[in-house]
């Protein structure tokens, strides 16, 4: 078991890359998560990065805070490579908000919000019109789209994400200090459940969330009530 002044094994080049504000780096790690470089993976690698300096966060064991993210899309992926807070290990909150942002927060409830600013995103339609333009085609409307034009969107995509990672902070984001109180769920590193069997399917599933039907326990899908 690792001391707290070690680095976690499984992190150890991630964390480097943090202690260094090796950006490029943590979005090449990201890169390799994700699939693909995207400017919205980007914007949460750049987040991330920020949550932890601000805050002082160190060597992630990943068990001393959280993340928030109130968004299911690219951006979420950044936050999890760099802060190392997955829903696995009960560090990632999701709140389906729809909007590009995230809380990361001390189990102490110090925390920092991040989120991208909407100038910003506007402004960038307009600096990378061809990008957007086959994104909408490819992506947005589902378009049948040439081998070349999916690699020239896969080009434009990583140069612009390589680029957004010199946006100065203030242009990218807005950034406000506060303090929240955390769910009673994540208040515990890793809580444990105990298990018992769906009465139809034979399943396991967590006794935190079996449903009863005919005065035994089921499964939220076999219950009916999904």
């Amino acid at each position: 078991m690792k001391g707290r002044g070690e680095k976690n094994p499984f992190r150890k080049n991630i964390e480097e890359l943090i202690e260094k504000g090796d950006l490029k780096g943590l979005l090449e790690k990201t890169g390799e998560f994700h699939g693909h470089f995207c400017p919205y993976s980007a914007c949460g690698v750049k987040a991330g990065y920020i949550a932890l300096r601000e805050l002082g966060i160190k060597n992630t064991g990943m068990k001393d805070f959280v993340a928030i993210v109130e968004t299911n899309n690219c951006f979420s992926d950044g936050i999890q490579v760099v802060t190392g807070c997955t829903f696995g290990n009960k560090a990632l909150i999701f709140k389906d908000y729809g909007k590009t942002a995230v809380t990361v927060a001390k189990r102490d409830g110090t925390a920092i919000r991040i989120a991208l600013n909407p100038d910003f995103v506007d402004a960038l339609t307009k600096k990378y019109p061809e990008n957007w333009s086959l994104f909408e085609k490819i992506v947005v409307r589902r378009e049948k789209a040439t081998e070349e034009e999916m690699g020239r969107l896969r080009q434009l995509f990583t140069e612009m994400s390589f680029e957004m990672l010199d946006v100065p902070e203030a242009k990218m984001f807005r950034i406000a200090r506060k303090t929240i109180r955390l769910p009673e769920y994540a208040s515990i590193p890793h809580p444990v459940f105990s298990s018992t069997k769906c009465s139809v399917c034979g399943e396991k599933v967590l006794e935190t969330h079996a449903r009863v039907k005919d005065g035994k326990a089921v499964c939220i899908p076999c219950s009916g009530n999904e």
